[in-house]
């Protein structure tokens, strides 16, 4: 039998949270029942839930940062047991049969890969998020979380750390590489300790030194700030790689001019707003712009594997389930040191809307 829980939803872009009950699926001989404990505040759920990157499917839980403890599973299940400490990220399902899938790049699903939230489910249902008590997933689906790795703190990984672990592994940014990471928010903090962690000089770009004692606090060696006079002549051909992890429009032609030759800049931040660029901006230098979503499966799993064992997760402001209108407004104005959990014990005591 279906089971309910509560859950944080909206019914429009423009409507408060609501604390009510949902059903999440009677479980599959494959899937895993999740006790879920935190669920970390993505800028994407804002987008989605917004409706900044097209309509979403109301009413609507989001959340796609998921750490708990396996409450049970199907009589097929042979990865994870009860008690078990897992996390779920932006994936919940995909087709696991196309060249996508069985190279390990779930996320790139040619049919399709089956969101957190906001996708059609396997029962024709739309997915709801972790903004919730509990969540059904396909046991391909879910990770492994290191004992090592408080729960609160890993949540976020599942999203902001496999978003930037994803790009510096496949560019092979480690040692003897100058890495700058542009912008230091939710992903560009996850995005400075992994590539410090991998032996990167890493160098943080923002608008300010307002953050330059936490930038090194995180492992950079330095932030510039790139509201100084003369910053992008000055700085011009220093990097050999640049992650670009803001959600507001730039003018890649000047940061593309920090990258030496042969350098490459990825994109991780989408703004909703298109970017301006020059074809001789990469021509000249033989230089590469890309872009990297989350990373498949078992790579993710590598990067909480990575994060445990360089004794790192996410740097978080843990909230309640009645905090969360708030904390999405101080998102939106950068004012969070660097992500928001939500304790999703705070569900017992809330009373479902009417």
């Amino acid at each position: 039998m279906p089971m309910t829980v509560k859950a944080l939803q909206k019914e429009g872009p423009d409507k408060p949270f609501k604390v009510v009950e949902i059903e999440r699926r009677d479980p599959r001989p494959d899937d895993v029942v999740i006790d879920i404990k935190a669920a970390g505040i993505c800028h994407s759920d804002i987008h989605t839930i917004r409706n900044e990157w097209g309509q979403a499917h109301f009413p609507l839980a989001v959340g796609h940062e998921i750490a708990g403890v396996v409450e049970a599973v199907g009589s097929d299940v042979t990865k994870f047991a009860v008690g078990d400490r897992v996390g779920v990220g932006c994936l919940v399902n995909s087709c696991g049969e196309c060249e996508q899938c069985r190279a390990g790049q779930e996320q790139n699903c040619l049919n399709g890969p089956v969101g957190t939230y906001n996708s059609a489910d396997v029962d024709g249902t739309i997915t709801q998020g972790g903004y919730s008590q509990k969540v059904v997933v396909n046991e391909n689906f879910v990770c492994r979380i290191p004992d090592s790795l408080p729960l609160d703190v890993a949540a976020p990984l599942l999203c902001a750390g496999i978003t930037t672990y994803s790009p510096l592994q496949t560019w092979n940014v480690g040692a003897g590489k100058k890495a700058a990471i542009l912008g230091l928010g939710g992903l560009g903090h996850m995005g400075v300790q992994i590539a410090a962690a991998k032996g990167a000089e890493v160098t943080v770009l923002s608008r300010s030194t307002a953050k330059e004692a936490l930038a090194k606090e995180l492992g950079a060696t330095r932030l510039l700030a790139t509201s100084e006079p003369g910053f992008f002549r000055d700085h011009r051909g220093e990097f050999d790689f640049i992650l670009n992890t803001i959600s507001a429009p730039i003018d890649l032609r000047d940061y593309l001019g920090l990258l030496k030759p042969g350098g490459a800049m990825v994109l991780v931040g989408l703004p909703p707003e298109g970017l301006e660029l020059h074809a001789g901006n990469l021509i000249g230098g033989r230089k590469a712009l890309a872009g990297s979503n989350i990373g498949g499966i078992a790579q993710t799993q590598e990067m909480l594997n990575f994060c445990a064992d360089h004794g790192f997760g996410a740097r978080i402001e843990k909230i309640g389930v009645h905090d969360v209108d708030a904390a999405y407004n101080r998102v939106v104005a950068g004012d969070v040191r660097f992500r928001f959990v939500i304790d999703t014990s705070t569900f017992e005591d809330a009373v479902p809307a009417e």
